[in-house]
């Protein structure tokens, strides 16, 4: 597989759309078979004129991508400009690209245009709108019905509202549902970098209803929490207030605990009256519960990890590319300076054509399952030849 990307920071649709399939093509050097597409919410209205433009420029082929907050091309995260960042790719094997709708109906909901072979495992990119598409609904499907199934991608963040998001399809734009491409053949090495890190001690949960956990290691909950804040620093106790969350060990049955053994998900609320907090998920009793923070310096501790560890398992070969689908929350509303997350793959990865957006979600797996993520990372690494 070869790849290749280009980054054009300009406004207009017909000189981005130009510029960026020019560069793109000439560092490929081959005719592309794949290509992915992200331009910055600068672009809203004028998506189509930029859809056309790309498409008359590169001839029909498999496109997916969408119209994001900010977007991100090679070693750089261009926010609050306008930019377009174009992806391309050869020798990816087999593409089939797809729309996908959900539909409500009295028993709950359904999806429609494509679907997933049980016996077919395979790679799936995904970007969908986060106002008509529950993307958790269908991720949990997949984890049950296609679990070789490996799920990446975001949900659009250029969009204010219902109807609002763009999303790219083979020429097409659309302003609802999902876009995907089915790569049954290519190989990925998913990296998912939550950003928290650890606090405290594990707990196992002791009672628990949906996603209300009551007690902790037989207390509860909020107990558990107050006692935490009143053992740390000053500093940690900041940290914790700025928003505490909690990770669910993946593996209950693997030795030790660190940064990526557990599914991060959000404090939503707390019953002072019963003790019990509410968090972002299901929750089971006999799970394993550790308080988390997410700061800058873990959220960057635990890409680097990732991608070193990433570059050990490659034996020092450069990757093909990468596709960045990293939160909104993160860039410079995260960390002090400017393009951290491609800065970094570039530092340890090398010179590697990578395209992203800033999501308003992330997808990715963790533990062998797919999931949503929010002030995540998930870079999609694929291996060269």
């Amino acid at each position: 597989m070869k790849a290749a990307a280009a980054l054009v920071r300009t406004e207009d649709p017909g000189q981005a759309a130009r510029q960026a399939v020019k560069q793109a093509r000439a560092e490929l050097g081959e005719e592309p078979a794949f290509a992915v597409l992200f331009a910055s919410q600068h672009f809203h209205v004028s998506a189509q004129a930029l859809m056309a433009t790309v498409t008359e420029q590169l001839g029909p082929m498999p496109l997916i991508g969408c119209i994001a907050e900010s977007v991100a091309g090679n070693a750089h995260e261009v926010e609050s400009e306008p930019a377009v960042s174009l992806w391309l790719a050869a020798g990816v094997g087999p593409v089939e690209t797809f729309a996908m709708e959900f539909t409500r109906t009295s028993g709950g909901g359904a999806f429609g245009g494509y679907r997933f072979e049980p016996d077919r495992p395979g790679v799936c990119l995904l970007i969908s709108d986060p106002f008509t598409f529950p993307a958790e609904y269908l991720l949990a499907h997949l984890n049950e019905h296609a679990p070789g199934t490996l799920v990446m991608g975001g949900m659009a963040s250029g969009g204010l509202g219902a109807q609002r998001s763009r999303l790219f399809l083979d020429g097409k734009v659309l302003n609802s549902g999902a876009v995907g491409a089915y790569l049954p053949e290519a190989q990925i090495h998913p990296l998912v970098s939550q950003g928290c890190r650890p606090i405290g001690d594990p707990f196992t949960v002791t009672a628990a209803e949906g996603n209300l956990v009551h007690e902790l290691g037989g207390q509860p909950a909020m107990n558990r929490l107050q006692d935490l804040a009143a053992s740390l620093s000053e500093e940690e106790r900041q940290q914790l207030a700025q928003g505490v969350q909690v990770g669910m060990v993946i593996n209950e049955y693997g030795s030790g605990r660190r940064q990526g053994d557990f599914l991060i998900r959000g404090i939503l609320g707390a019953q002072p009256e019963t003790g019990a907090i509410a968090v972002g998920d299901e929750v089971e009793i006999g799970q394993t519960l550790q308080f988390h923070v997410r700061d800058a310096d873990s959220a960057d501790q635990e890409l680097r990890r990732l991608l070193e560890q990433e570059a050990k398992d490659l034996g020092g070969q450069r990757p093909a590319g990468a596709l960045l689908f990293t939160c909104n929350g993160r860039g410079l509303r995260m960390f002090p300076q400017p393009s951290h997350d491609t800065g970094l793959i570039a530092s340890v990865l090398g010179d590697v054509p990578v395209a992203g957006f800033f999501c308003g979600g992330e997808l990715g797996p963790v533990g062998g399952r797919n999931y949503v993520h929010t002030f995540t990372a998930s870079v999609a690494v694929f291996p060269g030849q």
